[in-house]
């Protein structure tokens, strides 16, 4: 997933995403995971922390969307 997650959300091929966290909520209708990663440079130096929420319908359509901010 987590290259779906850098072509979304730009980060260059050569550079990694790696997860440091995950958490699972359920708000209502959606089913949310939550993680938090480290955006590494090709050098595995640390360039910046991000939070994905990975929200999907868990009723027909099924519905999907996929939101990250920086945190640092």
């Amino acid at each position: 997933m987590s290259n779906e997650y850098k072509k979304k959300m730009g980060i260059p091929d050569n550079h990694t995403l790696k997860r440091i966290s995950s958490e699972w909520k359920q708000k209502g209708s959606q089913d949310i995971d939550i993680y938090q990663y480290e955006h590494l440079d090709e050098n595995g130096e640390l360039v910046a922390k991000y939070e994905v929420r990975d929200s999907t319908s868990m009723y027909p359509p099924f519905d999907n969307s996929i939101d990250w901010r920086k945190v640092s």
